[in-house]
């Protein structure tokens, strides 16, 4: 029998391609017994987003940009399967297109990587702070309103370097990913999640396949881990239900806590005003009705109006 090809898409930085590398392995722990023969191939798509690093992704499409070429890739046949940092993947994906499992997710704090290697506390007053998150700099401005917080594009190397060389006193980035790239050790603070709320989706790797190919689709699933994606699930759902976009200043983590899946949203508006709500479900819950849920609940609170803010 020939052997099969699985072509694994991804972005071409240090980060994706090595979420790429883990992906593969994933694959390969469960390949189906008549796929032994199976070769894997990573391919790099370039996208808009990495082309252009000077101009803000909020004026490119958001964080999407990254992903929709991706899936241009997955519809007209470049790849079989995409991987995805799913905190940057829109709730709406592209017709043909779906997530087909998410990978045992990883840390989801936030990291700081400062010049000196001190903590936010200890940074001077008019500190810059790069992140190219207004999540993260809503939340951050709530701790240290003294600082000036400053949009940063390029890859983790390229951000930390720009602390390096003076051009920002200290750079904002996921914690898993600074541990999938091995350099966990130049993390000045780990944030908790009580200081800065991640992302719906932050730390856990996604796979997105072409929705008819049913059989990768099975073998991807067969690689996910059910509790990431129960979790990413309510995080996805609260998001869509607020109709806000992945560069929303918008925070959103469920998690298990015994028999109960426990999820917490966060909503702000530029001017660093933020509000915060938990729900608590079982664990046999949808966790879909959960994050709808929260959404619905903040939203008659007010989150409506901070995230019409957000958007002026």
């Amino acid at each position: 029998m020939a052997s099969r090809r699985l072509r694994v898409g991804t972005r071409g930085s240090a980060l994706a391609l090595a979420q790429a590398r883990l992906a593969v392995a994933a694959l390969r722990a469960v390949l189906p017994p008549h796929d032994g023969d199976v070769e894997t191939e990573v391919v790099v798509v370039h996208a808009q987003g990495d082309r252009d690093a000077h101009t803000p992704l909020s004026l490119l499409g958001g964080r999407g940009v990254f992903v929709r070429e991706l899936e241009g890739a997955l519809l007209d046949g470049r790849v079989d399967v995409a991987v995805h940092s799913l905190k940057d993947v829109p709730t709406a994906l592209l017709e043909g297109c779906a997530l087909a499992a998410t990978l045992p997710r990883g840390d989801v704090r936030d990291a700081l990587v400062s010049r000196d290697g001190v903590p936010l506390a200890l940074l001077p007053a008019g500190s810059r702070v790069g992140t190219a998150s207004l999540r993260r700099s809503v939340q951050l401005r709530a701790l240290r309103p003294d600082l000036e917080y400053a949009e940063i594009r390029g890859n983790v190397d390229t951000r930390i370097r720009k602390v390096r060389e003076g051009a920002y006193g200290a750079v904002v980035l996921a914690w898993a990913g600074l541990d999938r790239l091995g350099r966990r050790s130049e993390a000045a603070q780990v944030f908790t999640e009580d200081e800065v709320l991640p992302a719906p989706g932050q730390a856990a790797i996604a796979l997105e396949v072409r929705a008819d190919d049913e059989a990768t689709r099975a073998w991807c699933g067969a690689a996910g881990d059910g509790r990431t994606w129960a979790a990413v699930t309510a995080e996805r759902t609260f998001l869509a239900t607020l109709g806000a976009g992945c560069h929303a200043p918008v925070g959103c983590l469920a998690r298990f806590e015994d028999d109960l899946l426990v999820v917490t949203g966060l909503v702000g508006d530029p001017a660093g005003r933020t509000m915060r709500a938990s729900l608590v479900g079982s664990a046999g819950e949808d966790p879909a009705d959960l994050g709808l849920a929260l959404a619905r609940r903040m939203l008659l609170d007010g989150a409506d109006a901070l995230l019409a803010e957000a958007h002026t």
